[in-house]
């Protein structure tokens, strides 16, 4: 029993060094999270000075999180680490789709295969968010590109048929992707055949007056903003 307080003194040594490490990660996460999102919102402004920044912020982030947990494994895989991987994955992917560039591979990211996927599914939404402002201008083929690419993530995301285990919960995230892609493929051919009326009325009204119709364009501009 002579050593007993060295050894608990070690003890707590330890875990003194594992609280900080994991405190020290909240903070971070929390911060990466919050770059990740500001990146997104840049990009639906097509501010890409502002979302090439915070990319940047989020990247040097997530390698230090990535580096001060080499040590303590088990929080690098905790809830809220792998969370905020996540949403850097999100970010990132959301940023290459819209401005039509190569995505990112998990190697790129250093990041674990069930968190890039998990990030990749919830990429749907903000694709879908990036149509809803494209169709308020309407129809473009722009939205039909990006609801293209939310068909290829689903049909990647469903042949994951892994348990849920392995993929951190992928499938229910893959049903909902499923329901954002139906959603905003109905919302899609609306706009388009509301075009379509647009134009035929318009062609009417010219033989009914003998004049020239002035047509809609049934592609628009990408740009929301335009």
């Amino acid at each position: 029993m002579q050593h007993l307080e060295e050894i608990a003194e070690d003890i707590r040594k330890q875990l003194e060094a594992r609280t900080t490490a994991r405190d020290q990660a909240l903070s971070q996460a929390r911060t990466l999270t919050r770059h990740c999102s500001q990146a997104i919102r840049a990009v639906h402004r097509d501010d890409e000075t502002a979302m090439q920044t915070e990319l940047a912020q989020a990247g040097s982030l997530a390698k230090t999180l990535q580096t001060d947990l080499n040590a303590y494994p088990e929080l690098y895989y905790a809830g809220y680490t792998q969370d905020a991987l996540k949403e850097f994955v999100e970010a990132h992917v959301t940023c290459a789709l819209i401005q039509k560039q190569t995505l990112p591979t998990p190697q790129q990211l250093q990041v674990e295969a069930n968190t890039y996927l998990n990030g990749l599914a919830e990429v749907v939404g903000e694709l879908r968010r990036r149509c809803l402002d494209i169709l308020r201008h309407g129809y473009s083929d722009e939205a039909e590109r990006l609801l293209t690419a939310m068909d290829d993530i689903y049909a990647i995301l469903v042949t994951m048929d892994y348990p849920d285990a392995i993929t951190n919960g992928l499938r229910r995230q893959t049903d909902i992707a499923r329901s954002i892609i139906e959603k905003t493929r109905g919302d899609i051919t609306f706009s388009l055949r509301g075009e379509h009326l647009e134009r035929a009325l318009a062609q009417a009204h010219a033989q009914l007056s003998g004049t020239a119709p002035s047509l809609p364009s049934l592609s628009r501009a990408s740009n929301p903003e335009e």
